[in-house]
Formats: C-alpha cells, structure tokens, sequence
C-alpha cells in the first residue's frame, strides 16, 4: 500500500508523518483491497483553535473512499478520518454483500 502525506503551507513534522503512517498502515490491515492512501494537512482560520484539517482519499480495487475534517489537532483530524473511512468501507462491504 503506497501511503502519500501531503503538508499544505507548513512542514509537517518527523513524528506527525511517523504518527500518520502508523495510523494508516493499521488502517490498511482493515482492508486488503486498498492500494494507496493520500493524507493532505492544511491549517485552516488561523485565528481559531479548531483549526487543523485532515483530508484522506483512499483508493481501493474496489472504489475510492474520502473523508475530511477539521480538529484541534492533525493527529485527532486524521482519526476521525480514518473512523469515518472504516464506516464507509464497511458499508460497502455490507452493500456488495446483499446484492
């Protein structure tokens, strides 16, 4: 699986890319089906706290899945992404099934 982190107007830091690619990675074992996952960080109205957005596209045999939020922290943005992919994933799963 082909894990691409992408940091948009600042560096992402040595552990924020090690924390996302540990994340993904467990991420990956819930599917044998994805083939590459693309994280983008972006800070977005600075002037709040709530402010670090997490956009993640998976892309899988069987389709592509997105999800995008914004927390206080990148590390809390991508695993409510990553949450809100395993209910998508899952739901497909359980769609394919019944048809």
């Amino acid at each position: 699986m082909e894990v691409k982190i992408q940091a948009i107007h600042f560096d992402a830091t040595e552990k924020l890319q090690e924390f996302i690619e540990k994340k993904v990675a467990k991420f990956g074992k819930f599917s044998e089906e994805i083939r590459k996952v693309e994280v983008s960080l972006k800070v977005v109205k600075p002037e709040t706290s709530m402010n670090k957005e997490a956009s993640i596209k998976v892309l899988a045999s069987t389709g592509e899945f997105f999800a995008e939020k914004v927390c206080d922290t990148f590390e809390e943005a991508v695993d409510v992404c990553l949450d809100a992919l395993v209910r998508q994933i899952s739901k497909y799963k359980e769609k394919q099934r019944n048809h």
